[in-house]
């Protein structure tokens, strides 16, 4: 079996320990340092030059992300494991971003941690299959936000989608009836049946939608 330097780094100690029982019965494999925050890792990372280390996201002092991309830019030989709880599409991309080469979580830590470290020492990604769902959920529930907002969009009459501006940008009723020609009680009507629409609950709502859909570029409040 390949011969694997290791470093650890996680603020708790039982992780640690599990961590690295798990590893100690590779043979070959070897854990060479553990590091308890976010800087000791990257300075140990520099100083050990690991084959592979495995970094917690939520560390004192140095959160992991950070740690992760400084080890990466610092050793770019050494692989970068992510070992955390967070279930979250946008942290699993924020740690690939940052150069992670894969991302487990901790409930996963006994049946994939060997695994993950076998395939990222080979310069390939790794991703638990529970990362991997949690990553296609982000992605469906990203596109269906994508289509209900072009569907909204679609819904809105040429003159609401004027009104929808004109109000995003500021503009009280009074200044849209003027604006437009047409009275302020038509105006509350239309803003009515817009909110209705695209089912919002407040002006801020409003604001934010019209600048999702280039509809303003006002910024939002």
């Amino acid at each position: 079996m390949k011969k694997l330097r290791i470093l650890i780094a996680d603020d708790h100690e039982l992780v640690r320990r599990g961590a690295c029982a798990v590893l100690h019965s590779q043979p070959g494999w070897r854990v060479v340092g553990e590091a308890v925050n976010g800087w000791e890792a990257v300075e140990k990372a520099i100083d050990l030059k690991p084959d592979v280390a495995v970094v917690d996201i939520s560390m004192p002092e140095l959160e992991g992300i950070e740690a992760v991309r400084k080890i990466c830019k610092a050793v770019p030989s050494s692989k970068v494991l992510v070992l955390t709880m967070h279930e979250s599409d946008r942290m699993v991309q924020r740690a690939l971003d940052a150069g992670a080469h894969g991302y487990i979580l901790k409930s996963d830590l006994t049946e994939c941690l060997v695994k993950a470290i076998k395939v990222a020492s080979s310069g390939q990604p790794f991703l638990t299959p529970g990362v991997s769902k949690i990553m296609l959920q982000g992605s469906l529930k990203a596109e269906r936000e994508r289509h209900q907002s072009e569907h909204s969009a679609a819904r809105t009459t040429p003159r609401e989608t004027e009104i929808t501006r004109l109000l995003a940008e500021g503009k009280t009723n009074k200044e849209v009836a003027t604006l437009l020609g047409i009275g302020v009680r038509t105006v509350e009507t239309h803003r009515a049946k817009i909110m209705l629409k695209l089912g919002l609950h407040s002006l801020p709502e409003l604001i934010h939608y019209a600048i999702r859909q280039g509809i303003t570029t006002v910024q939002g409040i």
